[in-house]
């Protein structure tokens, strides 16, 4: 009995022995320069959101959330053994909105990842909070040139877009109206917006080194609802085709105004993805039929399935075109947290804010629905190949057909 208590009390010895020579793993020190979300074991990794959720653009912010919570679910819900959380703020569309809200989100030290904004004009005043705080947003629906512009004051360090770039849509919407429709003279419409002014800017530069004339470059305001005066000076011009990428309401309201003026009877519409949306036909009205709108498309099995998918979801279709870039927008977050995300043996995740920039403007032929994306050092991720021109039908307008769910008439 005594040899027995004496191996035990070796035994316990031996073990002591052993645990305080195991060496224990360093605790980790944040060296990153701009510095590190910690986040405890069971605590969810944060994203946030700064879309516009109601009002007239409520269409394009919603799709935008929902797109992103379809890779969500398609993650599982977790991300490195941990939650996601995904909340946000009503930014309308506006600068005046994206800054409060850029305001909010940015004093949230939790916040990992954005996704936003859901207009340019947000962007312009949220991404310099946003910035400031060292985090990280991605548009999927942001399309101005100079927000990935280093020359601008309007680019900033950590913004990414999944969206194309209006020096490409702007490109197409002229190449189309010229060498499709065969058109030879223009007139452009914007509301002061850098969304709808970055359009008309290219597409009038586009149109006119093809050999076209623009014959009248005007300006409305957001809240207007008698565009006669506009399109009366459009008609006295003799313009074939009037571009006019602008947002609902006063979109819908031109278009339908356009059959009350003398001499545009023959002239041609043409819009942008602002107006890509489920509701634009029907309140549009028969005016529209035969309007041309430039906005994205994913092509084959892949856009087939994130409709479905969508769908069975939310119980509706997209109300607007750019579900997609926010699906991969989410996932390009995801691959780039899970390349530079340090987890303790515990499940602590400490992400350091300038290695997550990093990663992402690393970001090369990731398989996106929207094609093979590549981030470039000014956060352009997109390819622009997801993109065409589609047409408003009657039936579109009679509500028997869904604009957003359509086949487009023409891809570049």
């Amino acid at each position: 009995m005594k040899r027995l208590h004496v191996l035990l009390s070796v035994l316990v010895l031996s073990s002591l022995v052993f645990v305080a020579c195991t060496p224990k793993a360093p605790a980790f020190e944040c060296t990153d320069t701009i510095g590190c979300v910690n986040i405890a074991p069971g605590d969810p990794i944060h994203f946030a959101y700064i879309q516009s959720v109601s009002g007239a653009t409520a269409s394009l912010g919603v799709t935008n959330m929902n797109g992103a919570q379809l890779a969500i679910d398609d993650k599982g819900g977790q991300l490195l053994g941990h939650p996601i959380q995904f909340d946000g703020e009503d930014s309308l569309c506006s600068a005046e909105g994206g800054q409060a809200a850029g305001t909010k989100i940015a004093s949230d030290p939790t916040v990992v990842a954005i996704l936003g904004t859901t207009c340019s004009s947000e962007a312009r005043s949220a991404m310099p909070l946003i910035a400031d705080a060292g985090m990280v947003m991605s548009s999927s629906s942001n399309t101005n040139p100079d927000l990935t512009n280093p020359d601008h004051p309007d680019h900033h360090a950590g913004y990414f877009r999944t969206a194309h770039n209006d020096l490409f849509q702007g490109r197409i919407a002229a190449e189309f109206a010229y060498n499709e429709l065969g058109l030879r003279k223009a007139a452009t419409v914007h509301d002061g917006s850098p969304y709808a002014d970055g359009l008309r800017k290219v597409f009038e530069t586009v149109f006119a080194e093809l050999g076209g004339t623009i014959t009248s470059s005007e300006a409305v305001n957001v809240g207007d609802t008698d565009f006669k005066p506009v399109l009366t000076t459009i008609a006295a011009g003799g313009a074939e085709i009037i571009y006019f990428p602008i947002f609902e309401p006063e979109g819908n309201l031109l278009a339908s105004q356009k059959c009350e003026v003398s001499g545009l009877e023959n002239t041609a519409l043409m819009g942008a993805d602002g107006l890509f949306t489920s509701g634009f036909a029907g309140t549009a009205g028969s005016c529209s039929v035969g309007m041309y709108l430039s906005s994205p498309y994913v092509a084959g099995d892949a856009g087939a399935q994130f409709l479905e998918k969508y769908k069975a979801k939310f119980g509706e279709d997209p109300a607007s075109g750019f579900g997609p870039h926010s699906y991969d927008a989410m996932n390009i977050f995801f691959a780039a947290i899970e390349k530079v995300a340090v987890v303790d043996e515990d499940g602590t995740v400490h992400i350091g804010r300038q290695a997550l920039r990093d990663a992402l403007y690393a970001t090369k032929e990731f398989p996106g629905l929207t094609g093979a994306l590549s981030c470039d050092a000014n956060g352009d991720c997109a390819t622009g190949e997801a993109l065409a021109v589609y047409q408003i039908s009657q039936a579109m307008v009679d509500g028997s057909e869904n604009l957003t769910t359509s086949t487009p008439i023409w891809q570049p």
